[in-house]
């Protein structure tokens, strides 16, 4: 083999690796934006069900 064709092999093995690599983080990053939207829908049903309980109390009261 030549030097050339090795050294092309070896560019495009690492360029492979890359993006691999960086694949990894990106679906990281998407379940972390996944857990933050499922964060925000709880806190919102939180909130709306917490002002349902104390109205009730307030009509017990």
């Amino acid at each position: 083999m030549s030097a050339f064709m090795i050294n092309t092999i070896a560019f495009i093995a690492g360029v492979k690796d890359r993006f691999t690599k960086e694949e990894k983080g990106a679906t990281m990053v998407e379940y972390g934006l996944i857990i933050a939207a499922i964060a925000v829908v709880v806190g919102v049903a939180a909130v709306a069900l917490g002002l349902r309980v104390t109205a009730l109390f307030d009509g017990i009261l």
